[in-house]
């Protein structure tokens, strides 16, 4: 037992990091305010940190690192400011501004709508005016118009659009743009989304809506301020609305030049390309830390929103073209492969979880797929087991299994019985399913379990049920009454040696339950209850002053008033064996109406057939 709560323990752990995780990503990613004409418009960045009011515990250490560039001992910087709040506009960027904010600047008013016409220029293909544009921009406005020339890479078709949205974004880092922290890690979560909405046949709106309630339904399953995470929601919602509406503007664009909005392998092939030389001219700008960021961001809406994307996004093109996103930012030194693996496989992105073990393997990443597996399993995510165990070769079944089996899955633990378990995992998983009192997943396993492996563990088997036992007894009882060892007296003895046992290892409940219901001991005082029960009926029989004379009854009508309860006990009573206080009467009760003395090992069932031959028919069959 020790390995299963282990097993446990680490899942529990690393359940409540990934949680922290969650939250910590929910809030950020989404945190502006833009709607549909200001993507880019970007600010100082206020933003609520809900992981430190929700969840106190820490995110999981990397396992997968290449380089970190320094990021160690960068500051902590919040998604949230890096896609920036229309409503700080006026605030500028402090130390990134440079002397051509003071030569150039614009109010709030003047950039909102330079943006505006930015986009627009950009989203029409106009060239000429957004490079127009670009030298009207101050220094605050043109880390909003990079971060848009940037947004506007994932929707390039051909070499012409590559090499002018190329030269756009030369021309903005030449003027002095320079928040390229904010630009990856906004266009990284775009580029997702673009992804998986290729092809699509649901609408943007309802997709929107879509995601809004999948996200308030996650967020519930956390613990936390109500508040914050109302507010996490409401950001969240807020960005992933901009995202697919700038999806829907581009997309509508393309259509009117008849192209269509499916990409192909050329197309992608360029859009990859562009992001590489942006990622070459922020160089060093650039840190571990931000490949990470933006890496995290990349995966997020594949992660938590993967069902809202039509089935099979992450295969041809569309895997294609996230594959290329994510394998350039681990090159630039994302470290969190693994953190965003265990999240796909918690939420069951099947997709996602393909996608990032292919990248560790091209990689040589470590990514710990047993642990995704406990994930899965934990959440019930059939589809994203099959991929792990198949594709990702994890082989940590007991854990899982026993998780699932004390959480009453049945579904979970019929695919590992399907999927190959050993005879010892079996045991420990019914052991698991028994102390939790899940009768079903109980009942599934046992006829799995050889009695090779049962018989000489049946004792440590009740006892460890018991231990484990949230405070309801009824999984041993089931196991009891279910005759276990496939042999009467053998279970008997089992559950008889546990009541009479002086071992402080016991638990103290399971040896009184023992006693009172399954011990020798129950069976004597069952025996001696129904000649007590007896000798009362007779002396009421004989001395009862009812004007109905009992005497006087047919025979089998006075058998009836005297043993039908006890009749009907038994046959109510579920299971092969009896409780031995019950099997006790009716021991007594049998024998007293055949008048000789029967077996203390005599089978229940054939001791309620001599009751059934005394008693009337028709009441027996009502």
């Amino acid at each position: 037992m020790e390995v299963e709560t282990k097993k446990n323990s680490e899942i529990e752990s690393k359940g409540k990091e990934v949680e922290s995780k969650n939250l910590r990503r929910e809030e950020p990613v989404v945190s502006s305010e833009m709607d549909m004409d200001e993507p880019g418009v970007a600010g100082s960045g206020v933003s609520v940190d809900v992981n430190n009011d929700i969840s106190k515990e820490p995110p999981l250490p990397p396992k997968d690192s290449k380089n970190s560039k320094g990021c160690a001992a960068r500051k902590m910087r919040s998604l949230s400011s890096d896609f920036g709040e229309e409503l700080d506009l006026e605030l500028g960027n402090g130390d990134k501004d440079s002397g051509r904010q003071q030569e150039r600047k614009l109010s709030k008013q003047d950039r909102v709508e330079l943006n505006r016409s930015f986009q627009r220029a950009v989203s029409s293909h106009d060239w000429g005016t957004a490079e127009g544009l670009v030298g009207m921009a101050d220094a605050h406005a043109l880390n909003d118009v990079l971060c848009v020339a940037v947004d506007a890479i994932w929707f390039l078709s051909d070499r012409e659009e590559l090499h002018a949205v190329v030269a756009l974004i030369r021309r903005i880092v030449s003027e002095g743009a320079n928040d390229f922290t904010r630009a990856a890690l906004r266009t990284s979560f775009l580029a997702s989304c673009v992804s998986a909405c290729r092809g699509r046949t649901t609408s943007l709106a309802d997709a929107v809506g879509f995601m809004g309630q999948k996200l308030h339904e996650r967020l519930q399953e956390s613990q936390g301020d109500e508040v914050l995470k109302a507010e996490a929601s409401a950001k969240v919602h807020k960005f992933t609305e901009w995202a697919l509406k700038c999806i829907g503007l581009h997309s509508r664009v393309r259509e009117n030049k008849g192209r269509g909005n499916h990409d192909t392998i050329i197309e992608v092939q360029l859009q990859l390309s562009a992001f590489k030389t942006f990622l070459d001219l922020a160089d060093n700008e650039l840190t571990g830390k931000d490949f990470t960021e933006a890496f995290d961001a990349a995966c997020f809406p594949l992660t938590l929103f993967s069902t809202t994307f039509d089935q099979g996004w992450a295969s041809g093109i569309s895997a294609a073209a996230i594959q290329g996103l994510l394998e350039l930012l681990v090159e630039g030194g994302a470290d969190n492969v693994n953190q965003c693996f265990l999240e796909a496989a918690r939420y069951g992105s099947t997709e996602l979880v393909r996608i990032l073990l292919q990248i560790a393997q091209r990689n040589s990443l470590d990514i710990d797929v047993d642990l995704a597996l406990g994930f899965a399993a934990h959440y019930g995510k059939i589809e994203t087991m099959g991929c792990l165990v198949e594709e990702g070769n994890a082989v940590a079944f007991l854990g899982p299994l026993m998780r699932a089996a004390e959480r009453g899955c049945l579904q979970v633990v019929e695919w590992f019985v399907n999927h190959g378990c050993r005879e010892m995992e079996l045991c420990l998983a019914l052991t698991a399913a028994t102390s939790s009192s899940q009768v079903a997943v109980a009942s599934y396993l046992l006829p799995l379990v050889p009695q090779h492996v049962l018989a000489p563990l049946s004792i440590e088997i009740i006892k460890a049920a018991g231990e484990r036992s949230t405070g309801s007894l009824q999984g041993v009882d089931f196991l009891l009454r279910s005759d276990f060892l496939n042999d009467p007296a053998a279970t008997y003895a089992v559950a008889d040696s546990i009541a009479r046992s002086a071992d402080e290892a016991v638990d103290a409940k399971l040896r009184s339950f023992m006693h009172e219901h399954w011990s020798e001991a129950a069976f004597s005082e069952g025996f001696a209850s129904a000649q007590q029960h007896f000798v009362n009926f007779m002396r009421i029989m004989e001395r009862g002053e009812s004007a109905i004379c009992l005497r006087d009854l047919p025979l089998q009508l006075v058998i009836a008033m005297a043993y039908l309860p006890l009749y009907k006990e038994c046959v109510e009573s579920s299971g092969q064996l009896l409780p031995q206080r019950l099997r006790g009467q009716l021991v007594e009760a049998a024998g007293r109406l055949e008048g000789r003395q029967l077996d203390r090992g005599s089978q229940s069932r054939d001791l309620l057939a001599i009751l059934e031959h005394h008693i009337p028919r028709f009441m027996i069959q009502t």
